[in-house]
């Protein structure tokens, strides 16, 4: 047990958990899916599942965390001797995920050190992610993640009290700049401006996986945390503050980004190739756009790196706890493996690009085990055992623990038995549809 492991601070466990909550789907994915699904209906879609999925989720993993001062796996056994399989599909989650999600880290690093050595953009994304140089750039990020898990939960703390603000100041600078150009309005249109035809059922399950993935949930994180976490905190006011922040950066990250991209006319749907490819264009057209290319990059490699950390922080926590190792040695060997597990993803552009697995290409592969079935089904399996084999009264006793009655427990209860599984089931029927989908 980590007993003597806690947060220093409120605000570092804030920037902390927020941190690994904000990452790459925040700065691109909510505003795009925003944009493309009516705008503000999609916005209230997404509050509205915020509330009734993933405060629950989180409030459970997070007091959960707390209670048994666990990881993820050791935790559910202390539910149930069979629910470990629940705390297993979350370590596994992190660790694969981090697989590549590195791999784009490495990528944004390239983008930083291009910029920064010649104020241009890489000249030939295609070109560098054909070649052998993303294994190098994958490995550095990884050796900056696997540095600050290093140093343990102080490490942790102090790097998203730096990161986090710095993350927030740097996307104000950005919207100072995007908004002034001329068109910019359009960029707003795209992602505030009621468009009711453009919201379907597809928008609502979209709102509905977006909330399921942008919080973290089911992936080990908030257990992980939570269980750092002192006795004297607010469970469900730390909840709120975290989900708000994540939704507060996904906004500004869209005001921040599509304003520019719709100034110069550009395409606002291409995903990764947004950032990597659109908007290196928008900064060379405009006036000191190597300088805030740099910071733009610099915003993306924190919201990713403190992504990265939490992940991480998973599987090492896993390793201290169930396989007693200590946390040098559990940091090392498990940012390693992650390294190695990463590289075919890293080449999956160029030298195995003509791999494919059920008609994904490595890379593709990779996400669609995490996302369509490790974190669904961890989701499912959680329901199940806090919410029927055990008792979720008994959390209550842990969140009201710092004195303040939890007064809307009743609702959380039904939540977690009845209305988050089905949400859940939703996500993960969806994700089935769309492999049926590529593999036919």
């Amino acid at each position: 047990m980590k007993t003597n492991v806690q947060w220093a601070s409120k605000l570092g466990f804030i920037m902390a958990t927020a941190g690994a909550a904000i990452g790459l789907g925040n700065l691109w994915k909510f505003p795009y899916l925003m944009g493309r699904n009516g705008g503000f209906p999609f916005l209230v879609a997404y509050l509205f599942f915020i509330v009734v999925l993933g405060l629950p989720v989180m409030i459970t993993e997070m007091s959960l965390g707390r209670k048994t001062r666990h990881d993820p796996v050791q935790a559910y056994k202390d539910i149930d001797p069979h629910a470990g399989i629940v705390g297993i599909f979350g370590v596994l989650a992190a660790f694969i995920i981090l697989s590549y999600y590195s791999v784009i880290g490495g990528w944004i690093m390239k983008y930083i050190f291009s910029y920064g050595t010649t104020m241009e953009a890489v000249a030939d994304f295609d070109g560098f992610i054909g070649s052998r140089e993303p294994v190098l750039w994958h490995f550095l990020f990884m050796a900056i993640t696997t540095g600050v898990c290093y140093f343990g939960v102080s490490g942790i703390e102090k790097a998203s009290k730096v990161m986090m603000p710095l993350l927030f100041v740097l996307l104000l600078v950005i919207i100072g700049r995007g908004v002034t150009l001329p068109g910019a309005a359009e960029g707003f249109k795209f992602m505030f401006a009621p468009d009711f035809s453009a919201f379907s059922l597809n928008s609502i399950s979209g709102a509905l996986g977006q909330v399921f993935y942008s919080l973290s949930l089911c992936m080990g994180i908030t257990i992980t945390y939570g269980s750092y976490l002192s006795e004297k905190e607010n469970i469900p006011k730390s909840c709120v503050s975290v989900a708000g922040l994540d939704t507060l950066i996904a906004v500004l990250a869209g005001i921040a980004i599509f304003p520019a991209v719709f100034a110069f006319g550009l395409e606002p749907g291409q995903g990764p190739g947004l950032i990597f490819g659109t908007l290196p264009k928008v900064f060379s057209a405009i006036a000191g756009g190597g300088i805030f290319a740099c910071l733009f990059f610099a915003l993306v490699f924190f919201a990713a790196v403190t992504s990265a950390i939490a992940l991480l922080e998973v599987s090492v926590s896993f390793a201290i706890d169930t396989l007693r190792w200590p946390r040098k040695k559990a940091t090392l060997v498990i940012g390693a493996a992650i390294f190695v597990l990463g590289i075919p993803s890293a080449l999956s552009f160029g030298d195995l690009g003509q791999v494919r697995i059920l008609n994904y290409s490595v890379f593709d592969f990779v996400g669609m085990i995490t996302d369509n079935i490790l974190l669904p089904f961890g989701g499912l399996t959680m329901c199940y055992y806090v919410g029927w084999k055990w008792h979720p009264e008994y959390l209550v006793e842990e969140i009201e623990r710092d004195g303040i009655p939890f007064k809307v427990k009743r609702l959380w209860v039904v939540c977690i038995r009845y209305l988050t599984p089905v949400l859940v089931g939703i996500v993960t029927l969806t994700g089935f549809y769309n492999i049926y989908q590529v593999v036919c």
